[in-house]
């Protein structure tokens, strides 16, 4: 028997169908173990030494894998093939080792680029063993981003109180959404005209051109700069009679995209579907897991010969000879880089096509099977030819160019199937279809339209246009620019207002302190050449651990130096820098760091217990205060409620009060006085975790203080340390779900107990000194009692609920006696 691990309950039930009966295929759920999070995980002082722990659901499926290998002569680690799949299958593999599991089996590492079954059958005839290089390279990444994270975050926690984290990639990735947004704010708009004029031709045909030359000079963008100029050069035309001065037409060719690779997969579907990147790579994985697809994280834009004859099938099937070019094309990488998988991403088997799948995938899986289906099919096509023409009409003075610019398809080519989405797209006149015309030929001016314009910011970034972006800087790779993007807005550093990032202040002030504090770390030029050393160690041309050590010893020159920095350098620094963002220019024109409410003082950034906020300088005469996150409220709202709920007096019970109170552990509930020299400690329950403090009300106190309540038939319900819980006799059970110390009935409590109770056994407490016989611990009718011979004794009120000792039981015996 041979046991086949991969990472996913999906894979595994698609290739077990292919393997048959000698084959046990079981998934291990991606990583069984990983860093854990605390400080020493990592160790630089012994030549980065990595510990490892067994995540929650990785101990159970281990246990699972153990339990298999004990049938099986032959392990085959079959997860993806890239460095994360090579390091899960190392991780598996070294687990195995350690519980010496191994004895006496084969081992064997298998990758499938596409799960079909040739495919599938094709790796399993051709194993290897784990490529080293590819999990010291996962290893190098991993140690970083663990020392980054473990070193920097806390120098932000001390150094900027509010900050969350920082990480290797994502901060500079946040670099660049603050940078844009910097360019935005400062950006000063321009005015500027265009004039629009309508030609007319003896047929009456429409040439809409623009005028390009005025004067007999060619007019830039800002010659016309207000509406007086454009209104004279609209009158300059009106006083000119037009003729055609040259018809260009010229034929060109536009080419279909390369197939997809991960990065411009997730950008095309962001723009064509809105998808993120997240949702895309998840869509893409069951596609990839269900055998449809190629895996999906890949740099590679290279197609099989296979792939490449069915495509050219297809297209002669479909479109017919013409759209089909006389030589296969081929696509090369343009970074040295393209790493891991062999393929771009394609479907398994082309000759599956949208409309066969459409039945039996849902609206998304189908939209982004069809979108690769199409780019795939698309770049194997003909070219599209285009017959561009461009009409240049003068004035009889010669003064004056009117142009006209358009396009018409000659031939379809690939446009027949797939048009690339392009990010940002400028409005143009390249579809216009142009009338023939001649040169000499005389036109008649129809409306004369100026038209007012203002110069556009650069735009915010999309996911796509940010993917985009960190692609082309060599930024991260296929398999992280989702996580960048999600862990952003997880930390709000970022927020997302119709598809475009938005910094934060929480996100700007980070970026702020490292760009001016930890530079280097978030320069891009640095980021992408660590990614280059990553690669240069996944092809075995350098070694990790030098790369970490030459990395950790600059690293923590600059953590000592940023040391000793105080706080308040920190937030003047944030002051200056951002001054143009939290100060901006008033309509007034007044100081825009003056007070608003007592207009004597100056803002400033200020530093409270939330992080930074915006204060003025006449404190404590002046509170004027300006919130630099949404949170800050909320948390001072919050600390409000809790200082309100810290020792409140809810009712009285029996004459006692009942409060409400906050000890080390949570809140909680008191009925009576604080215990003294001369008193008892009173009774406390805590408060549940589903109740809000501002929902707890006497009635509820009075519930939590009646536990342990006796429900009868033995059952009773407790309050206890990690929660309430029932029990009967010597069976226990933690209430979960629904179920509450509110909505508890005897009929509820049997059921979760396990159906009827039946009456528990005696629960033997000792011997009396004095009489014969053992006493026990009985559940009656109405609770539990003691008995000793033939007599019961009733437990007071007190012990109810409470572990009954000898000496509690020989006192209630005496004391009946």
């Amino acid at each position: 028997m041979k046991l086949v691990i991969v990472e996913s309950p999906a894979k595994a039930k698609t290739i077990n169908k292919y393997l048959g009966k000698d084959y046990n295929v079981l998934a291990s759920f991606g990583h069984i173990r990983d860093l854990p999070s605390k400080d020493g995980s990592v160790e630089p002082d012994k030549d980065f030494e990595m510990h490892w722990e067994l995540s929650p659901g990785g101990s159970k499926k281990l246990k699972d894998i153990v339990s298999a290998v004990k049938d099986a002569d032959t392990i085959v680690l079959a997860s993806d093939p890239d460095r994360e799949g090579e390091a899960i299958a190392w991780h598996i593999l070294e687990e195995l080792k350690t519980k010496n599991k191994l004895k006496g089996k084969n081992i064997e590492r298998v990758v499938f680029h596409e799960i079909t079954k040739s495919a599938v059958s094709e790796a399993i005839k051709n194993p290897r063993q784990i490529d080293d290089n590819l999990v010291s390279a996962y290893m190098a990444r991993r140690a970083l981003d663990y020392l980054v994270g473990f070193t920097l975050s806390p120098v932000l926690w001390r150094k900027l109180p509010g900050a969350k984290s920082a990480g290797r990639v994502q901060s500079v990735a946040l670099r660049l959404i603050c940078e844009r947004e910097n360019e935005i704010e400062q950006f000063k708009s321009e005015e500027y005209w265009t004039v629009d004029v309508d030609l007319i031709t003896k047929t009456q045909a429409l040439i809409k051109s623009k005028l390009i030359q005025l004067d007999g000079k060619k007019l830039e963008k800002f010659d016309l700069n207000s509406e007086e100029k454009a209104n004279d050069a609209k009158a300059k035309i009106e006083a000119q009679e037009f003729s055609i001065a040259s018809v260009e037409r010229k034929k060109t060719n536009r080419y279909p995209a390369a197939p997809f690779i991960t990065s411009t997969l997730q950008q095309e579907a962001a723009r064509k579907y809105r998808f993120s990147a997240k949702k895309t790579m998840q869509i893409a994985q069951k596609l990839y897991e269900d055998g449809l697809i190629t895996y999906m994280r890949t740099d590679a834009v290279n197609l099989s010969k296979e792939a490449v004859a069915a495509c050219r099938d297809v297209i002669v099937k479909y479109f017919g000879e013409a759209y089909l070019p006389k030589a296969p094309k081929e696509y090369k990488n343009k970074s040295k880089n393209a790493q891991e998988a062999h393929e771009a991403i394609r479907p398994s088997d082309v000759a599956n096509t949208p409309k066969k799948l459409e039945a039996s995938l849902d609206s998304d899986g189908h939209k982004l099977y069809e979108l690769i289906w199409k780019r795939t099919v698309a770049c194997q096509m003909n070219p599209a030819i285009m017959d561009r023409v461009t009409i240049d009409s003068i004035s009889n003075d010669k003064q004056i160019t009117l142009r006209a610019t358009g396009q018409v398809i000659d031939f379809d080519g690939f446009l027949k199937l797939y048009v690339e989405s392009k990010d940002d797209d400028d409005e143009d006149d390249e579809n216009r279809i142009l009338p023939n015309v001649n040169e000499g030929e005389n036109v008649n001016k129809g409306e004369i339209k100026p038209e007012q314009h203002f110069t556009a910011p650069p735009p915010r970034f999309t996911e796509a246009s940010l993917v985009k972006k960190l692609e082309e800087l060599g930024i991260g790779r296929p398999s992280t620019y989702a996580s960048i993007i999600a862990v952003l807005q997880d930390r709000k550093y970022v927020r997302v207002e119709k598809l475009r990032f938005i910094p934060e202040d929480r996100g700007r002030i980070v970026t702020v302190f490292l760009e001016n504090y930890f530079r280097k770390y978030v320069e891009y030029d640095f980021t992408a050449q660590l990614e280059e050393f990553l690669d240069d160690i996944s092809q075995g041309q350098m070694d990790w651990r030098n790369l970490l050590s030459g990395f950790w010893t600059k690293f923590t020159k600059n953590v000592d130096a940023v040391q000793p920095l105080k706080v308040s350098d920190v937030i003047d620094k944030i002051d200056e820098v951002l001054a143009f963002h939290l100060f901006p220019p008033r309509d007034d024109g007044s100081n825009p760091r003056s007070c608003p409410d007592c207009e004597t003082g100056k803002l400033s950034v200020k530093l409270g217990k939330y992080g930074a906020f915006i204060g003025c300088s006449n404190y404590p005469e002046c509170k004027y205060t300006h919130q630099l996150t949404e949170e800050k409220e909320e948390q001072i709202h919050s600390l409000k409620e809790e200082r309100e709920n810290e020792h409140k007096l809810l009712g009285e019970i029996d004459g006692m009060n009942v409060y409400l109170k906050k000890g080390p552990f949570g809140h909680y509930v008191q009925l009576g006085e604080d215990a003294t020299a001369t008193t008892e400690k009173p009774k406390r329950t805590s408060i549940p975790k589903h109740i809000s403090l501002e929902d707890v009300t006497m009635e509820i106190a009075r519930r939590l203080l009646s536990l342990p309540l006796d429900l009868g038939e033995g059952i009773t319900l407790y309050d206890g340390k990690f929660g309430p819980y029932l029990k009967q006799g010597g069976k226990n059970k933690s209430l979960s779900g629904d179920d509450n110390v509110f909505n508890m009935t005897l009929a509820r409590a049997k059921e979760i107990l396990g159906g009827v109770a039946a009456k528990a056994e005696a629960v033997v407490i000792g011997k009396h000194p004095t009489k014969k016989g053992e006493i026990t611990l009985q559940s009656g009718r109405y609770g539990p009692y003691i008995k000793l011979g033939k007599d019961n004794y009733a437990l007071p009120k007190e012990l109810k609920g409470k572990e009954i000792t000898l000496e509690d039981a020989v006192k209630i015996i005496d004391a009946k006696k």
